[in-house]
């Protein structure tokens, strides 16, 4: 089929789904009216970015079939729970979390349950909800988002349980509704799906294949974001840096940065994730030259032993990545640098989690985001001999986390004294007399203002620095 076929067969889809959400508004608004009161939906959200932004997409469309968006699974009519299946320790909060909402549902006889993304892409789970959890109604999987209200409204009507898992190459969906969780803040996903099948990585097998947007169409939601005050666009991707490849080759990542770094307004442009073996000179040269792209570069590295690296499909050694790290550095002296790392990939020896450690010297981050190795069924690195033991991979990750800590201390320190630009966010959750906001690097930043700061930038000079923040003022 070609791709034009494709995308016809898409926007006729789109326009079902648009009726079929007319259909579930239909029902819900004549059940509100007798019930004498309006029905309530809370999504739970698993997992990295891209999955709050399905939820923020699963929020609309809910809003557009009548109802009320809660944040408090408690008293809610619909509870969705979004899943991620990178790590084994969000799958057992998934599980508990599901199973302690059948007292709720006695309760409430007429609340439904959904549960839906990348673990219910894996055919193991999907048995798992339905075989255990009889009080889920609903199941669907990442590629089936797009058919929520059809899913949704088949529960409805006939009050049976709906499944919904497909495997398929997957598509991109243009026009569905979204509810941003903050309006200055825009998570813009750009491509989906993976083609980079690192071992230890589940994510090509419940994303499906690299998938890249239309750059219109991508340009016209920021527009429209823009327009309704954001301030921060998050561009997102399993590795932004293949973005256009199965476009025909036009435009490639670092075009598109441009080419939104022209769009008229007052704001920054952040992304993640780039793929070390994928980031060249040429996105350096352009975020050094467009003055709206924020100064971080979120560059995960996951292990600094080149056996490790190999073992792990990563495509690049350890020196490959420390002199591009350098010429980024070279190019944008006040670059912020993130990166993950893995602690306990199968048969990494105690000499290999060492030159981790001495990567991480090297490399000088500002923060880190650490992992234990997590084992994914039907990825190759679960089938590995010699995994570590849990007691090893947990001594190790806390030797990397002190040395991260202490790094990340004197990264801080460094910026005292310095004025520097930060996008308010609102009062902060541990000291309500505060207000928080992030810099480009995405450091936290505490300081004393007004509430109506929220979704302005504000020009602070640090006055105090800690391991995981800093403090400013006006």
């Amino acid at each position: 089929m070609t791709n034009a076929a494709n995308v016809q067969n898409e926007i006729i889809d789109i326009l079902r789904q648009q009726k079929l959400a007319s259909s579930v508004r239909k029902l819900i608004d004549e059940r509100a009216r007798l019930r004498g009161r309006e029905f309530t939906a809370c999504v739970i959200t698993y997992g990295c970015q891209q999955n709050e932004n399905d939820s923020e997409r699963l929020r609309g469309m809910l809003s557009g079939m009548g109802y009320t968006n809660v944040s408090d699974r408690r008293g809610a009519d619909l509870v969705v729970f979004n899943t991620c299946a990178v790590r084994e320790g969000a799958e057992m909060r998934l599980f508990g979390n599901v199973g302690a909402l059948v007292h709720d549902k006695r309760k409430n006889p007429d609340m439904k349950i959904a549960v839906c993304g990348c673990m219910m892409q894996i055919e193991e789970n999907a048995r798992k909800i339905k075989m255990r959890y009889p009080h889920v109604d609903i199941v669907f999987g990442t590629h089936t988002l797009a058919r929520f209200p059809e899913i949704l409204y088949n529960a409805l009507s006939d009050d049976k349980r709906a499944f919904d898992v497909i495997d398929t190459a997957g598509h991109v969906y243009e026009g569905l509704p979204i509810m941003r969780d903050r309006s200055f803040s825009a998570n813009i996903s750009i491509m989906y799906g993976c083609n980079n099948f690192c071992s230890y990585c589940i994510v090509p097998f419940v994303r499906g294949r690299e998938r890249s947007r239309r750059p219109e169409n991508i340009y016209a939601e920021i527009r429209g974001a823009i327009k309704s005050g954001a301030r921060e666009i998050m561009l997102l991707g399993q590795n932004v840096n293949s973005y256009g490849r199965d476009l025909g080759g036009d435009i490639d990542f670092s075009d598109l940065l441009r080419s939104i770094n022209d769009i008229e307004g007052d704001f920054r442009i952040k992304f993640m994730t780039s793929h070390p073996k994928d980031a060249s000179e040429k996105l350096f040269l352009t975020m050094a030259e467009c003055g709206k792209v924020a100064r971080h570069l979120h560059l995960p590295f996951q292990a600094g032993d080149d056996r490790v690296l190999t073992a792990m499909n990563r495509g690049y050694t350890r020196e490959q990545y420390l002199n591009k790290l350098a010429r980024a550095r070279e190019l944008m002296p006040d670059l912020t640098v993130t990166s993950d790392v893995i602690v306990g990939f199968p048969s990494e020896t105690e000499d290999e989690f060492l030159n981790t450690l001495k990567l991480v010297r090297e490399g000088q981050f500002d923060m880190l985001f650490t992992f234990l190795y997590s084992r994914r069924p039907g990825t190759p690195a679960a089938a590995m001999a010699n995994q570590v033991p849990r007691e090893e991979k947990k001594r190790r990750f806390d030797m990397l986390t002190e040395l991260q800590n202490e790094i990340s201390l004197k990264k801080n320190q460094a910026l005292l004294g310095r004025r520097l630009r930060v996008l308010a966010e609102g009062k902060s959750r541990t000291d309500p007399s505060m207000m928080t906001g992030r810099t480009d690097g995405g450091k936290t930043v505490n300081f004393e203002g007004a509430k109506e700061l929220t979704g302005e930038f504000c020009d602070l000079e640090i006055i105090k620095a800690n391991t995981w923040s800093l403090y400013g003022k006006l």
